[in-house]
């Protein structure tokens, strides 16, 4: 089934459809494609005219560097000038799957992906879609995508295609393409590791926790935790301080202060959503405000934390009120993408 909007075809990832999608990154077009994180806007990155286009749909900064995706790790070595036995320990434990590694940069590698640096991000993801559409562009291009979430800049990332069109339809050209894999099983971005100063520190919390991977390399977590900000660490996808934000205004608030924020909304009654934990205090909520209840686990609230974002925006909530997580490391990264949706956007 092929579904038209505004030019832009909206396929199954199928055989057929991957192929295709192979073909028009080949030829310099953009294909948003599922990952187990979040949906990509992919293009050829080892073709600079190309990536452009990724940073002109989504309205990105030139100086944000951009994630490049391989379907093997041979590939992968060959983006970094120095691939070190970390690296290489990571991969096996960790590859395929949501976790970027970030290294010294080959000379051949756009600087327009790296923001003007002299790192690179890479990963393998796991997706079934991803790679197939990696191995099938091997075939035939560079083997190489450039993807960033496939979004505009800022706002929230897309988990399902429906999503990438709500955000992106009107700045997609007439031969880009959607790859429909349906809902990403993580539903936040991948982990994020630097490797380019021999210790290794996470830059940004993901789809592999930090306890994970301090016991994958048997080292504190503390030892992960990244430099203090003066430090000279590389910029990283999803590393401003206000990222990932829906329309509404976004409060975060501790569990003791849910039902004394709820309350103060009787002054101007807004169209409000609370998403929660613990909802028991929250039994008879205030006209035109909705009550959504979270789950327990860490991964099953990451996993559907972005749709829910989006279902207010598409609810045109004026306030969203979101309880905090547990202060425990499993849930780092659903505590780390909440604080940026809820950040100050001036």
């Amino acid at each position: 089934m092929v579904w038209p909007k505004k030019n832009l075809f909206v396929v199954p990832g199928q055989t057929g459809a991957i192929e295709d999608a192979a073909q028009r990154l080949a030829q310099g077009h953009l294909v948003a494609f599922p990952t187990e994180t979040v949906y990509g806007l992919g293009a050829d990155g080892l073709s600079p005219a190309a990536v452009m286009r990724i940073f002109q749909a989504k309205g990105r900064p030139a100086d944000h560097p951009v994630i490049l995706h391989v379907g093997d790790v041979g590939h992968a070595r060959t983006l970094a000038a120095h691939w070190p036995d970390l690296a290489q320990r990571l991969a096996e434990i960790f590859w395929p799957g949501p976790l970027t590694v970030i290294l010294p940069r080959a000379a051949h590698v756009p600087e327009l992906v790296c923001g003007g640096q002299d790192t690179v991000g890479i990963r393998m993801p796991a997706h079934p879609v991803a790679r197939e559409l990696l191995i099938a562009f091997g075939r035939i291009g560079s083997g190489v995508i450039a993807a960033p979430s496939a979004n505009r800049f800022g706002a929230v990332s897309p988990t399902c295609a429906a999503h990438v069109i709500q955000g992106l339809a009107s700045w997609l050209g007439p031969q880009d393409l959607i790859l429909d894999g349906g809902q990403c099983d993580i539903g936040v971005e991948s982990t994020i590791v630097d490797l380019s100063t021999g210790s290794p520190r996470v830059l940004r919390p993901g789809g592999i926790s930090r306890r994970h991977l301090a016991e994958a390399l048997g080292v504190a977590e503390a030892s992960l935790l990244a430099a203090p900000k003066q430090a000279a660490i590389p910029r990283v996808s999803g590393a401003l301080e206000s990222h990932y934000a829906p329309r509404a205004d976004a409060r975060l608030v501790a569990h003791d202060d849910l039902f004394r924020t709820i309350q103060d909304l009787r002054s101007d009654s807004p169209n409000a959503v609370i998403i929660c934990l613990t909802c028991s205090t929250l039994e008879h909520p205030l006209p035109g405000t909705e009550v959504w209840p979270m789950p327990q686990q860490p991964e099953q609230y990451a996993r559907i934390l972005y749709a829910c974002l989006h279902d207010a925006d598409l609810k045109k909530a004026d306030l969203l009120v979101i309880e905090q997580p547990p202060d425990d490391v499993v849930w780092e990264a659903v505590r780390d993408r909440l604080q940026r949706a809820c950040a100050s956007r001036h």
